[in-house]
C-alpha cells in the first residue's frame, strides 16, 4: 500500500483545512488509519484514528471537538478535517495505516505496516 497525504497548507488561526491520505496497491478497507504530527524539535504525536469500519474513531484532547477523522473506503482514502486551527497545531502531519486498532493511546513509534509522505499544516497567528 502507498498513501500520499496532501491538503496542507497555510491558514490563519480559527481557519480549516481538510486533509486526505489517499491509498494506492490495494484496499485500505481492513486497515485501522491514523494521523500523526511532528513539529520541529518535538517528538511525533498521535492526533487522530479510525477503525477500519469507521463504527470507531479516537482523538488527542487537544484536537477533540476541532478535528474530524473519516473514511471513505471506496475511495480508498482517509479525511482529516481540522477546524478552528491553532498556532499550535502547526506541523507535518502523517497518515498511517495498521491492521491493528491502537485506539487514543495509538504509540507513534509503532511500526506501523505502512506510512505515507508527511504534508505541512502551517497556522498563523
Amino acid at each position: 500500500v502507498q498513501l500520499q497525504a496532501s491538503g496542507g497548507g497555510s491558514v490563519q488561526a480559527g481557519g480549516s483545512l481538510r486533509l486526505s491520505c489517499a491509498a494506492s496497491g490495494r484496499s485500505i478497507g481492513s486497515y485501522a488509519m491514523y494521523w500523526f504530527r511532528q513539529s520541529p524539535g518535538k517528538e511525533r504525536e498521535f492526533v487522530a484514528s479510525i477503525k477500519w469500519n469507521g463504527d470507531n474513531t479516537y482523538y488527542t484532547d487537544s484536537v477533540k471537538g476541532r478535528f474530524t477523522i473519516s473514511r471513505d473506503n471506496a475511495k480508498n482514502t482517509v479525511y482529516l478535517q481540522m477546524n478552528t486551527l491553532k498556532p499550535e497545531d502547526t506541523a507535518v502531519y502523517f497518515c498511517a495505516a495498521d491492521t491493528i486498532t491502537w485506539g487514543g493511546d495509538a504509540p507513534p513509534t509503532y511500526e506501523y505496516e505502512y506510512w505515507g509522505q508527511g504534508t505541512q499544516v502551517t497556522v498563523s497567528s
